[in-house]
C-alpha cells in the first residue's frame, strides 16, 4: 500500500519548512489563473483576516482553509513536484512577493518581523536562517509555458513592467493594486494582513511516495478544472527528448499546434483529445510488436515501458502528427484527400456500434500511407467495406466491443505485416446470420440499429454525401403515434422492424415524428411555411423517393423493406468474402 504524509499546515509552516523546494514539473499545464480567481482569493482572505473591515476583533485561533497541495518527492532532483495545487501555490507566492515589495523601507517592529517571515517563505535560507535571494523556494519547468521565467523574475526582483502581459504579470499587478488600496484605507493594519495570511490560512499538503500515487490522489480530489492527463505526462518525456536534441522551441510550437488540432478533431467520451490520439497510435505500435492479446494495457502503462523508450524514438512525434492530420481530414470530409465513395464509407463508419473501427483504420493508415501521407483509393475503399461488413455482423452475432477485439487485433497484426485483411478464422455462416437479422429486435436503444439504417441509406447509389456535423436520428416511417390512433398494424413489433426505420435529420424528425405518412411527405420534401419561410427537406435519398412515389406506407411495405435490407446486407457480406 502506498504511504502518504498528510498534515495540515499554515502557509508559514509549509513555505518556511527547510524541505520546501517546490517544482512545477514540465508535464503540468501553464499557469491559468486570471484576475477573477485572484479577486476571489483576495476578497476571501481579506474578509477572513480583517473581519468586518477591522471593526471586529480577529480570533488568532481561527483558520481559513485554502485547499490541498499534492506533491511527491522526485528522488532524481530532490524537489517536491507539484501535482495538484499549482495554481494556488503560484498565486500565493505572487501575493506574498507583492506584500514584501511594499515593506521596503518600513522600520517599525511589526513590519520588520513580517518582512522577515515573508523572506523565509519565498527564499531558501542558510543554517543561520538568513535568506539567499538567489534561491527561490519554487521553480517551474512547464514545457509549454513560455512565461515561466517571467514568474521567477517577478519573485526575485518584485518588478514588473507595463509591457509584460503574462498571467503572472497581470495577477502580480492586480495584487499590487489591492495592497495599495488596503494600505491607503487601513494603514494601521498593514502588517496584520500578510501575517494573518501566513499564520492562519491553512493548506493541506499531501506528500505521496510516487508520481503515480500523487496523480491518483489528484484525480480523486480534483472536481474542478482539468486533471492531468496521460498526454501531459507524455508531453514531459517528449519535451526532455527534444530539449536534448536542441529542438525545444520547435517541439513546443508543434505540440501546441497538435493540441489545437486534436481539440478540433477528437471528442472522446473519456480522457482528453490528445489521449485519444495516443490511444489510436498505440494500436499501431501494438500491432507492430505482434501483440494480439485481447487484454489492452492502460495507456500510460503502455508508453512508460523501458523509461518511455517509444516516445524517444525519432519517428514517434512525427507519426502522431501525421495520424492527427489524417483524422482531421476525415472529420472535415476533405474531398481533396478522399474520393466521394471513401467519404461515404467513412460517414457510415461514424455510426458504427463501437469505436473499434477508429483503431483499425489508424493501423491501416500508419502502415499503408505513402511518403505524402496518402492512401491508395481502391485499396482503402475495399478495406472500409470489409471492416464495415464484419463489424456490423459481429455486433449481431457476438455483441460487445470486447468480443470484437480478438478478430480485429489479429487483423491489425496482418496489416502491419502487409497481409490482406481476410478475417479467415472468423467468417460467418450465411444462413445463421440471415436468420438472426430477420428475427433481430432493432430497437432504438441498440447502437447497431442506427448503424444498419446508416449503412442502408448509402446502399442507394443516388445518396449524396451527408455532413458529419448534421445530427441524424432514427425515423419511424410508420409513426408510433399513428399506431396508437389507428391500430392498423397486425403485429405491433413491426414498429421496430428494420424496414420501418431510416436516418432522418433531427430538425425534421422533431416535426415529422407524429404525422401520418401522407403528412410526413411534406416534411421529407421541404415546404414554404405561412410566413413564407423555406423549410428544408431531408437529404436522405430513399425518403425523397418515397415522398415522390407513395401516398402511404403500410405494414406490408415495412415487411417488404425489411426483406430488401436483409437481402442487400447478405449480398454485401458475400461480396466482401466474409461468409463460409
Amino acid at each position: 500500500m502506498s504511504k502518504l504524509n498528510v498534515d495540515q499546515k499554515t502557509i508559514k509552516d509549509l513555505f518556511q519548512d527547510k524541505r520546501a523546494d517546490f517544482l512545477i514539473p514540465d508535464y503540468q499545464r501553464p499557469y491559468a489563473w486570471g484576475e477573477s480567481e485572484c479577486r476571489t482569493l483576495w476578497d476571501d482572505i481579506f474578509a477572513f483576516a480583517i473581519p468586518d473591515n477591522g471593526r471586529t476583533d480577529f480570533d488568532s485561533n481561527s483558520e481559513y482553509f485554502l485547499g490541498p497541495i499534492v506533491t511527491f518527492k522526485n528522488t532524481d532532483n530532490g524537489k517536491m513536484e507539484v501535482i495538484d495545487g499549482q495554481q494556488r501555490l503560484t498565486t500565493l507566492m505572487l501575493l506574498l512577493r507583492a506584500f514584501y515589495a511594499k515593506f521596503g523601507h518600513m522600520q517599525d517592529k511589526a513590519s520588520i518581523s513580517t518582512k522577515q517571515n515573508i523572506e523565509k517563505c519565498l527564499w531558501k535560507t542558510d543554517e543561520f536562517g538568513e535568506p539567499n535571494m538567489q534561491e527561490l523556494k519554487i521553480d517551474s519547468e512547464v514545457a509549454t509555458d513560455e512565461a515561466k521565467e517571467e514568474f521567477l523574475e517577478i519573485l526575485r526582483t518584485g518588478d514588473v513592467s507595463k509591457g509584460q502581459k503574462s498571467p503572472y504579470a497581470i495577477n502580480y499587478r492586480f495584487f499590487q493594486s489591492c495592497i495599495d488600496a488596503f494600505l491607503d484605507h487601513y494603514p494601521t493594519y498593514f502588517a496584520y494582513l500578510p501575517t494573518r495570511v501566513m499564520n492562519n490560512c491553512i493548506l493541506l499538503p499531501i506528500e505521496a511516495e510516487s508520481q503515480d500515487t500523487a496523480l491518483r490522489i489528484f484525480s480523486t480530489l480534483n472536481d474542478r478544472g482539468k486533471p492531468l492527463s496521460d498526454a501531459d505526462i507524455f508531453k514531459a518525456q517528449l519535451y526532455k527528448y527534444y530539449t536534448k536534441l536542441g529542438e525545444k522551441a520547435e517541439f513546443i510550437g508543434k505540440w501546441k499546434d497538435l493540441e489545437a488540432l486534436c481539440e478540433r478533431t477528437f471528442h472522446p467520451l473519456t480522457g482528453t483529445p490528445m489521449d485519444e490520439l495516443f490511444t489510436r497510435y498505440m494500436y499501431y505500435v501494438r500491432a507492430k510488436m505482434g501483440i494480439k492479446s485481447s487484454t489492452t494495457e492502460a495507456l500510460r502503462k503502455f508508453y512508460e515501458k523501458d523509461g518511455y523508450a517509444l516516445l524517444k524514438e525519432r519517428d514517434t512525434f512525427d507519426n502522431l502528427i501525421h495520424l492527427a492530420h489524417f483524422w482531421e481530414d476525415i472529420s472535415n470530409q476533405d474531398k481533396d484527400r478522399f474520393s466521394q465513395r471513401v467519404l461515404c464509407r467513412l460517414f457510415v463508419l461514424n455510426y458504427a456500434p463501437n469505436s473499434m473501427w477508429t483503431y483499425f483504420v489508424s493501423v491501416y493508415f500508419m502502415q499503408n500511407k505513402d511518403p505524402d501521407g496518402q492512401l491508395d483509393d481502391d485499396a482503402f475503399y475495399s478495406f472500409l467495406n470489409k471492416i464495415t461488413a464484419f463489424i456490423w455482423t459481429y455486433a449481431i452475432t457476438n455483441p460487445g466491443v470486447n468480443a470484437l477485439r480478438t478478430p480485429v487485433y489479429a487483423e491489425m497484426a496482418n496489416i502491419v505485416n502487409d497481409q490482406p485483411v481476410t478475417f479467415s478464422d472468423f467468417k460467418f455462416d450465411a444462413s445463421r446470420v440471415e436468420g438472426m437479422l430477420s428475427n433481430f429486435s432493432f430497437n432504438n436503444a441498440r447502437p447497431i440499429t442506427k448503424s444498419m439504417v446508416a449503412w442502408w441509406a448509402f446502399q442507394n447509389s443516388e445518396q449524396e454525401l451527408l455532413s458529419l456535423e448534421t445530427t441524424f436520428e432514427i425515423e419511424h416511417i410508420y409513426a408510433r403515434n399513428r399506431q396508437d390512433k389507428e391500430k392498423s398494424l397486425k403485429n405491433v413489433k413491426s414498429l421496430d422492424a428494420l424496414g420501418n426505420k431510416s436516418l432522418l435529420e433531427k430538425r425534421i424528425n422533431i416535426r415529422a415524428a407524429d404525422y401520418r405518412f401522407v403528412d410526413k411527405v411534406k416534411y421529407y420534401r421541404g415546404f414554404i411555411n405561412s410566413r413564407n419561410q423555406k423549410k428544408e427537406g431531408t437529404r436522405i435519398r430513399e425518403l425523397l423517393t418515397m415522398a415522390a412515389d407513395r401516398t402511404d406506407f403500410t405494414e406490408a411495405d415495412i415487411l417488404d423493406r425489411s426483406k430488401r435490407i436483409v437481402s442487400s446486407f447478405m449480398d454485401y457480406l458475400r461480396d466482401n468474402d466474409l461468409t463460409l
